[in-house]
């Protein structure tokens, strides 16, 4: 696991990036693991994950996977921003949940790591 530390205009962002094909969240702990490894190096609540470090099951929203977890980032106060290509996927379920949450404050789904950072950077 690779985790850089951005600033922009004052505000802190930790961009995590892992191996190629390297998977970091696989279930709820994995990403309660991650969430504290990324607080504890970087001392950061906004945090951008590269979309190649979380199980392609995140995506399949019958699992409930992607809302257990992105739970558990609203519950600890932790703004996330997932970046990659998401036209991949065919569910209008998951284009509505992307939407949602794209137009709301703590969860972003994003094409580049400068826009998420920059997304991130600017709330409060």
């Amino acid at each position: 696991m690779n985790i850089t530390k951005h600033e922009v205009d004052g505000a802190y962002v930790a961009v995590v990036s892992g191996d190629e094909n390297e998977v970091l969240i696989n279930d709820v702990q994995s990403a309660l693991d991650l969430m504290a490894t990324v607080r504890y190096e970087s001392d950061c609540d906004r945090i951008v994950l590269h979309k190649s470090i979380l199980s392609e099951s995140f995506f399949d929203l019958k699992t409930r996977l992607a809302g257990d977890i992105l739970q558990k980032f609203i519950n600890y106060y932790v703004k996330v921003a997932i970046v990659g290509d998401f036209t991949v996927y065919t569910s209008k379920s998951l284009k509505d949940f992307i939407y949602e949450c794209n137009n709301g404050n703590d969860i972003f789904f994003l094409p580049t790591e400068q826009q998420a950072i920059e997304q991130l950077a600017k709330l409060k």
